[in-house]
């Protein structure tokens, strides 16, 4: 645990070399990212120093409620990230609502950013402003499903457009505990007027030059994928997927592909930084 700026933050740090910031969604914890980045990094000689934080009011994170806001949390991971890596440039790797406040650091710290992975990010914090597809099931193991406790299999199904042994288990192990954990009044007022930034994050100027991967879900009915395109003249070496039988856990529906491209990420970010 670390103190920064009244709050008390939950994290972890693995490996040595080059920092890599990974955040998070919005009421689950930093299970989810170690879980889909950690692979990567299996036998690797390279190095990357992985920074895994709970985001404050969620997971192990605690948090004043003045600071319930996505400007007070951004104020807080600028705080942790001069306190972890002070004076070190970094790549940043955010989900969801992790997204959001990863392009906070970015438009914050511009000069520092080494590279940026935006999975299924957060784009319009107004749910009801999101141009989002209607949930859409493309797989299911009917059998398998029907073993699974009635209200964590609830929960599962309206979650995971591809609902199999393998999601349920990852989901299980990844999502489930992390939205059990965390302060929920904390949530609650985050997820209030405060969940917009109190400026435009996406006007850079000028954009980030650095090498992006944006993945996006074809079939995610959280954020949708149509209103990430907003963000590509923002990041002129991006990769950009949308990705077929993936929804807002593509990371789990598609682990084989996610991993390929967030791979192939990493080599350009050590190509440009050789």
């Amino acid at each position: 645990m670390i103190s920064v700026g009244g709050a008390s933050l939950g994290y972890d740090i693995i490996g040595d070399g080059r920092p890599l910031v990974c955040l998070h969604g919005y009421s689950i914890d930093r299970r989810m990212m170690k879980a889909a980045m950690e692979p990567l990094f299996d036998g690797k000689a390279e190095g990357w120093q992985r920074i895994y934080i709970d985001l404050p009011g969620m997971g192990e994170s605690r948090a004043p409620i003045g600071s319930a806001s996505s400007d007070g949390l951004l104020d807080i991971l600028l705080g942790f990230v001069d306190a972890v890596i002070p004076g070190r440039s970094f790549a940043l790797a955010g989900e969801s609502y992790g997204g959001y406040l990863a392009r906070g650091i970015v438009k914050k710290r511009a000069a520092a950013i080494d590279g940026v992975l935006l999975l299924c990010p957060m784009v319009e914090p107004d749910r009801e402003k999101r141009e989002r597809p209607a949930f859409r099931l493309m797989a299911r193991d009917d059998a398998f499903c029907g073993s699974i406790p009635p209200r964590e299999r609830r929960k599962f199904q309206s979650d995971m457009v591809v609902q199999t042994r393998r999601t349920w288990e990852r989901f299980r192990e990844e999502i489930l505990p992390g939205l059990a954990a965390g302060d929920k009044d904390f949530q609650a007022v985050l997820h209030g007027p405060g969940y917009a930034f109190s400026f435009d994050v996406d006007a850079l100027d000028p954009p980030c030059g650095k090498p992006a991967l944006l993945l996006l879900g074809r079939q995610d009915d959280v954020v949708g994928y149509r209103d990430a395109w907003r963000l590509v003249e923002n990041f002129p070496r991006a990769t950009i997927a949308v990705l077929d039988r993936a929804g807002h856990n593509l990371q789990i529906e598609q682990e084989r592909l996610f991993a390929v491209l967030a791979d192939e990420w990493l080599q350009r970010m050590q190509e440009s930084l050789a």
